[in-house]
């Protein structure tokens, strides 16, 4: 059996508390699939004029951004990832520069843990094909091989717009940051614009801004093994809220499941945790927070979100354990009691 759910973090502005109303009429809505999920966009409080043209343009920006950024078809990055293979220097677009030279800090923040030079064992595993039905994990020796000569960021040397690694085993990708980043940038559009309230949703990297009418947007948490919502809160503006989960993207094979957030450290999927979800006000620190401290796991999890700045985080850890920082603990709303399953960090 397999499975990609490709958008986990539910949108529930009106579902928790009102139900499903009619959309009212200074709403717009536009969903696009891009970055391999699907990307919910909606404006509030704007007139027709407007939205039709931020509408359109966002959707064009991540048209660019996926064609930029992507790992897996002809690309920058993907060229780029061939002259790092044959030992080569590269020109790199801006767009490219800003992605490394943000994920640098970031994989030093968090350990190494959020590290985007592993595109060479993303490949290993295959999850591009997790719905194929002859996908298996790769041979212990290749996982082993890797680990031998692991990349990592400080491996990039980039000078001015030209790049070259000392490692010729670095292959970018930037799945782990991509969509949030271009979440950011979308909203440093609409600022221009003057739109103040809206809602952005790409398959669980999420961002708010303003308020939906008199009600703050409402955000809804899937649970990790089961078809509902285990939490939500109240988004407040300019706060991103994204969630990493091992059911986004995995395959089974001979009764184990292998899902795509790979830990560096081992070259396997990592163990520690069902379920992430972090707060931050920039949507790509969430996103690669989230990866980082799903790697982390229910042991590290406090160190790395010091490390990296985070405050508002929930992980729900393999045994079904939910571990919450303090102030997330004070936002959160359950909607099933879960009293006893709750453990609330000392030190975060």
């Amino acid at each position: 059996m397999k499975s990609i759910s490709i958008s986990f973090l539910l949108l529930c502005i009106a579902l928790i508390s009102t139900g499903c109303g009619n959309q009212e009429p200074d709403e717009f809505k536009r969903s696009i699939l891009k970055f391999g999920t699907l990307i919910d966009i909606t404006l509030y409080d704007v007139n027709p004029t407007l939205a039709e043209k931020a509408l359109n343009q966002i959707e064009a920006n991540f048209n660019q951004y996926h064609a930029d950024w992507t790992s897996w078809q002809d690309s920058p990055l993907t060229r780029i990832n061939q002259k790092l293979a044959d030992n080569q220097k590269t020109q790199v677009p801006a767009s490219i520069i800003t992605l490394i030279e943000k994920s640098h800090q970031l994989s030093k923040n968090s350990h190494g843990l959020f590290n985007p030079t592993i595109n060479q064992l993303i490949r290993l595993w295959q999850f591009h094909r997790s719905d194929e039905p002859d996908i298996e994990p790769p041979n212990h020796q290749a996982i082993l091989d890797w680990l031998q000569t692991k990349p990592d960021m400080d491996d990039l040397k980039l000078d001015g717009s030209q790049l070259h690694s000392t490692n010729p085993n670095t292959q970018l990708n930037f799945g782990a940051f991509a969509k949030g980043h271009a979440i950011d940038l979308s909203f440093d559009y609409l600022q221009s614009l003057g739109i103040n309230n809206a809602i952005i949703n790409a398959g669980g990297d999420l961002s708010v801004r303003g308020q939906h009418g008199d009600r703050p947007w409402k955000i809804g948490i899937r649970h990790p093994r089961e078809n509902h919502i285990i939490a939500w809160l109240e988004a407040r503006d300019k706060e991103s809220i994204v969630t990493s989960g091992d059911y986004e993207r995995y395959y089974e094979y001979k009764g184990r499941r292998y899902h795509h957030i790979l830990d560096p450290r081992t070259g396997y999927p990592a163990r520690g945790a069902t379920s992430v979800t972090v707060i931050h006000h920039n949507a790509g620190t969430a996103d690669a927070a989230a990866t980082a401290l799903f790697v982390a796991g229910s042991e590290q999890w406090q160190d790395i979100a010091q490390s990296m700045g985070i405050e508002y985080i929930m992980l729900i850890d393999t045994q079904g354990q939910i571990h919450l920082s303090q102030k997330m603990a004070k936002r959160i709303h359950f909607t099933q009691n879960q009293s006893g399953n709750i453990q609330v960090s000392e030190s975060l």
